[in-house]
């Protein structure tokens, strides 16, 4: 089994990445996995700005032709060279877990795959084809931790000759660490920000990281976590007066609930309590937000959590397909988010 863990990507990259064709990267945090497959996209050799060598297809491409993997991959390039199948959006589909099993079974020469999928639970489908593989090298994506989060502001910060004080980098921390790209451009803004300084201070952090928006965002989904409808609506009536967009609150909803799913598992695997879990998957959520999070741990089910993320995800789509409805989409699904963890 090829898995990359987190501490080892940068090495697997510079070093091992070459030796395969083919990569699913996977896991709750999707900046993460687009950072990641856009850093082995970038080794493959192939031009990406070709459109005759990178073939981009969505998961819904497939799903409506279930073989287009395997010809996509046996064709042979306009003007040869190698080339890049690279998939999005991908979740726990068979017809293409048995396409890359096949594929990983005979490699094809000149072209590389490159597969980013959403949270998948331990012993799905796809994890389950493609793990065993010694041909496709599997990369899981979980939320930043603390070395993780100190070297990605280390990195930032100084290439702009700024120096941080240790209370603001605890700032920053607790402030970010969900989504790696959010988190780079959050880093980025303050530093944006702070040019013409030699220190970044606390007040700093505070002054230009998590404005109002987020703020009103984080409120929602914690109103809907808590089952509080009014305190959702209040938080919506916020949201929708500043101008954000309301899809921005179904997916952070979707985040917690993916969150939530990876942190129920933990518990029912190993039979831990909640709050035991939110030390190690939950340490990076804000302090003030840790109790709410934790009660719906112990009142949402696996079965009903994966439900719910079923539904939102589907709402998602209902407001790409149907964009007039947008709002109506997000708040209805929300609203009824809302009401079944008052329920429980």
């Amino acid at each position: 089994m090829a898995e990359i863990k987190s501490h080892e990507f940068e090495g697997f990259l510079d070093k091992s990445a070459r030796n395969y064709r083919i990569f699913v990267i996977y896991g709750p945090d999707r900046g993460l996995v687009s950072e990641r497959a856009t850093q082995i996209a970038a080794r493959t050799g192939v031009a990406l700005d070709d459109p005759f060598s990178l073939i981009k297809l969505d998961i819904g491409d497939l799903q409506r032709d279930q073989g287009r993997l395997l010809d996509e991959a046996g064709a042979i390039g306009l003007f040869g060279g190698d080339k890049l199948i690279w998939i999005r959006g991908a979740a726990n589909e068979k017809y293409l877990a048995d396409s890359l099993q096949t594929l990983a079974a005979n490699p094809p020469e000149a072209t590389h795959i490159i597969v980013e999928a959403s949270d998948l639970k331990k012993g799905s489908l796809l994890r389950k084809l493609v793990e065993p593989s010694r041909q496709i090298a599997v990369i899981p994506c979980y939320a930043d931790d603390a070395r993780a989060l100190n070297a990605l502001i280390d990195r930032e910060i100084s290439e702009s000759g700024l120096r941080i004080t240790p209370a603001a980098r605890q700032a920053l921390i607790e402030l970010i660490g969900g989504d790696r790209i959010a988190s780079r451009n959050e880093v980025r803004k303050l530093v944006l920000y702070c040019l013409g300084r030699d220190l970044i201070e606390e007040h700093h952090v505070t002054d230009i990281i998590g404005d109002a928006s987020a703020i009103s965002v984080d409120d929602a989904v914690d109103a809907i976590l808590s089952g509080n409808s009014n305190a959702f609506l209040h938080a919506m009536q916020k949201i929708i007066s500043s101008k954000t967009a309301v899809f921005l609150v179904v997916q952070g909803c979707l985040r917690q609930f993916q969150l939530m799913d990876s942190m129920r598992i933990e518990m029912d695997e190993k039979r831990i309590p909640s709050g035991q879990v939110m030390q190690t998957l939950g340490r990076h959520i804000h302090f003030r937000r840790k109790p709410i999070l934790e009660q719906a741990l112990r009142t949402w089910s696996a079965e009903a959590i994966a439900r719910e993320m079923n539904r939102l995800q589907s709402a998602i789509l209902q407001t790409r397909m149907r964009a007039s409805l947008e709002d109506t989409i997000a708040l209805q699904t929300l609203l009824s988010t809302t009401l079944q963890s008052a329920r429980r």
